[in-house]
């Protein structure tokens, strides 16, 4: 007499190695196998029709839920039960003990890999797959997910992970097996496993695809959300340039499932995506803005918005959304996420998507597009102790050139110099111009104080910043003296007070340049002034995010 055994169900879509992977489990000495238990159910309930049907439903149990009873969870010799299934025979009127008991996981394959004849979406099954995976996590476990592409890269270390996920010992017998049917196959194998009957393990997947079919390219569209949606979960994913880094802590956790305005909708993190024919993607071909909120209110917003504007207009942008539009999408992705306070907006308006690659902008024909991105964010510069600044041997971008008025995403001018801070231990780096005065830093405007009197860099090669324009307001409501001049490099390093400026960081204390120290190493008394000046105003001042009411 059987004793009662723990059931391992595979979840998958057709053409996923699926069959592979039932033979793989097969050749343990722990397990006893079933392959598609559910199918004559479905036939049943479904009236879909095989060459097979009749022969099928004769020999197999039409029964769904005296199948999941007597079949699935009924006795057995051995310690596990391995039951094949594919997602599409979950059908309705199936017993919640099918997916209470037992040990689940979901097989899940490229549609390109799997799209090579014309079946239809619900005989793909991966919407279905998603609902499985949905419902398991509800009930508090949810399964493992396994790429069929990790399978084929790496057979012995995508089934260790596996086995490891399902709480089993592995076992090297998974790896091969005897070509041939087997004793177990269902009987619709004459029809659908040739090609594994040759097969004695995992193959690897060809080298190089077949052209995919034009006409099944709408139900590619359709499937592979689902897919990725899926893919997300696995151990690890696969790509043509495998990636060994692990997966990053993020600086502000909460930011895992922020949501973001793409073109005209909010999307989550991680499908938060433009266009490869995108300009930005293209050429940098991007404006943007960073703006700030406290105490549900956007601080300078209008002022950020005219910069935005004015920047997109001096770079012949066609086709902008209004600016009604363009706050309208801010305030919404604010109320979505629920961010109030303490958040900052990364906002960017491209040129929009190109109908063709290349570089001119009359390839851009489908409108700009608009990418609102907040996050939960602090400033990111210790403006207690203050930061330290080391100078770039990058110059700052001449008007020449590009016009730093212009506040473009083709940033690789700053980056440069911020991989020179980055390599020498700074918080950021000083950016001169080309007669070799101070500029800015890689991110931010730059003040100093000699004497009482307050010095800054004439905007010519740098961003004239909305942050440095309020400053230099307070600046001047404090009763101080303000200058604005060209600055030699060596004013700095014997400055009494440095601070620098910027949306991201505030107003930001600098004790250290080029390694001498500033001042007394401390933050100073007028840059403290300034600071408290500046978080009144902004706790005073900004544009209130609409709180939104039930009608």
């Amino acid at each position: 007499m059987g004793e009662e055994i723990e059931v391992i169900h595979s979840w998958s879509a057709p053409r996923s190695l699926s069959t592979s992977l039932m033979y793989s489990f097969a050749q343990r000495n722990d397990i006893e196998v079933l392959d598609e238990p559910l199918y004559a159910n479905f036939l049943r309930v479904t009236g879909a029709d095989r060459p097979y049907k009749e022969e099928l439903r004769s020999k197999m149990d039409n029964d769904g839920n005296k199948v999941v009873k007597e079949v699935i969870f009924g006795a057995g010799v051995k310690k596990y039960r391995y039951c094949k299934h594919i997602a599409k025979q979950r059908v309705p009127g199936l017993t919640n003990e099918l997916m209470k008991r037992g040990k689940h996981f979901i097989l899940i394959r490229n549609p390109l890999d799997i799209l090579v004849v014309p079946p239809s979406f619900v005989e793909l099954g991966l919407a279905e797959l998603v609902s499985i995976y949905s419902e398991l996590s509800e009930l508090g476990k949810p399964p493992p997910v396994i790429d069929a592409a990790d399978i084929q890269e790496n057979p012995e270390a995508a089934l260790r992970g596996l086995c490891e996920d399902l709480d089993i010992p592995f076992q090297d017998s998974m790896l091969r097996w005897e070509a041939g049917p087997k004793s177990f196959d269902g009987i619709w194998a004459p029809w659908w496993y040739k090609s594994v009957h040759k097969s004695t393990g995992f193959a690897p997947a060809k080298k190089y695809p077949t052209p995919f079919p034009t006409s099944l390219y709408d139900l590619l569209e359709q499937s592979l959300p689902f897919y990725n949606m899926l893919k997300r979960h696995t151990r690890r994913s696969s790509y043509i340039l495998n990636s060994t880094l692990p997966h990053p802590s993020l600086p502000v956790p909460a930011n895992e499932k922020l949501l973001a305005w793409v073109g005209d909708e909010i999307v989550p993190r991680e499908t938060a995506k433009v266009s490869v024919f995108d300009s930005v993607v293209q050429g940098g071909d991007a404006v943007w803005e960073g703006l700030r909120v406290y105490s549900g209110k956007l601080f300078k917003l209008e002022e950020h918005l005219d910069r935005l504007f004015d920047s997109a207009k001096a770079l012949a942008f066609s086709n902008v959304p209004t600016r009604e539009e363009v706050k309208e999408a801010i305030f919404k992705t604010l109320l979505t996420n629920g961010m109030f306070d303490n958040a900052h907006i990364r906002l960017t308006l491209t040129r929009g998507k190109k109908v063709t690659s290349g570089m001119s902008p009359a390839f851009n024909r489908y409108g700009c597009t608009l990418i609102v991105l907040a996050e939960w964010k602090p400033p990111v510069y210790d403006n207690e102790k203050g930061i330290t600044l080391v100078t770039a041997t990058t110059r700052r971008n001449s008007p020449n050139n590009l016009d730093s008025k212009i506040h473009h995403n083709n940033l690789l001018n700053n980056i440069l110099a911020k991989i020179e801070g980055n390599n020498a231990g700074a918080d950021d780096a000083v950016m001169l111009d080309k007669d070799g005065y101070v500029s800015e830093t890689n991110a931010t405007n730059i003040f100093l104080v000699k004497k009482g009197r307050v010095v800054t860099p004439h905007a010519d090669y740098c961003l004239p910043g909305i942050t440095r324009a309020t400053v230099m307001e307070l600046v001047l409501k404090e009763n101080l003296v303000l200058e604005e001049r060209r600055i030699s490099l060596s004013e700095f390093h014997t400055a009494d007070e440095v601070w620098t400026t910027g949306t991201m960081g505030e107003l930001s204390p600098v004790v250290k340049i080029d390694g001498r120290i500033i001042g007394d190493g401390r933050v100073g008394p007028v840059t403290q002034r300034l600071q408290n000046a500046y978080k009144k105003l902004a706790e005073e001042s900004g544009v209130s995010i609409p709180i939104y009411q039930k009608s």
